[in-house]
């Protein structure tokens, strides 16, 4: 059995509610991205792993409408069915997935390929993978040149120990040395986040996985520290209207086809 990290587990077990509900969604200009670069569209059959409680099936939905929901963790299974309950949905990890050989157009990891980026996910996506597949990595990435985001940061940070992260860079090694997958091309998008301080800002970092695997005093320390740094940057309290701001990074790898000795 692949395990899953202690922190996601644990983190997203007791806060899969609050995922579904205060997580960003994802910039409207990705579903071209999907149709331009991963060739996506009605007969696509698609593979959104590490779905968590399915954040990115609508976009996916707008192109395919054969997409398959892999995710190992029961409480974010249990949010995805509720809102999507016409995906099929799959409980694997992601070095085994019950799929047929070369049986996928394309794999999205969105805001999850950090969590499970070793060389026997590659090897697995590769094998479901058909000839000139596609796997796209999408994360959402708060927008730390904003002078209160960046203070909300320098919090989390000392905070994250061992969790893998996107912005630590850790999940390109994969792609070292390996013939299975070629970089293709990254894009960015930007977007906000509206809602009240509350909503967008205290409430999603304490969706954050190893915020949410805290003793809840801990975690309300940190809600209170939060709301303050927005406050002195600010001025706003705690059910004023702001606007977040996200960069949204969009990866694309093709699959590789084997090397034909004659």
């Amino acid at each position: 059995m692949q395990p899953i990290h202690h922190t996601a587990q644990q983190g997203f077990s007791q806060t899969a509610a609050l995922y579904q509900q205060v997580r960003p969604d994802y910039p409207k200009e990705i579903v071209n991205w999907l149709k331009q670069e991963l060739d996506l569209n009605q007969a696509s059959r698609v593979v959104d792993l590490g779905a968590g409680t399915g954040k990115f099936i609508p976009y996916l939905q707008q192109l395919s409408s054969e997409i398959i929901a892999v995710e190992p963790v029961q409480a974010m299974r249990e949010q995805l069915h509720l809102a999507y309950p016409e995906v099929n949905l799959v409980d694997a990890y992601s070095a085994n997935i019950p799929l047929s050989a070369q049986s996928v157009n394309a794999v999205l990891c969105a805001q999850s390929f950090h969590w499970f980026s070793n060389l026997q996910t590659l090897t697995e996506l590769n094998r479901i993978l058909k000839t000139g597949g596609h796997l796209g990595l999408i994360w959402n990435q708060r927008d730390v040149s904003v002078d209160w985001v960046k203070a909300l940061a320098d919090v989390l940070q000392p905070l994250e120990q061992d969790t893998p992260r996107y912005h630590s860079g850790n999940w390109k090694n994969v792609f070292e040395d390996q013939q299975l997958f070629e970089f293709s091309g990254v894009q960015t998008f930007t977007q906000t986040q509206k809602g009240s301080v509350e909503q967008v800002v205290s409430k999603r970092l304490l969706s954050t996985s190893f915020i949410a695997a805290m003793p809840i005093q801990q975690q309300l320390e940190l809600k209170q520290q939060f709301e303050q740094i927005v406050f002195k940057f600010k001025g706003l309290q705690v059910q004023d209207e702001i606007e977040f701001p996200y960069i949204t990074y969009a990866y694309h790898y093709k699959k590789r086809e084997p090397l034909i000795n004659l």
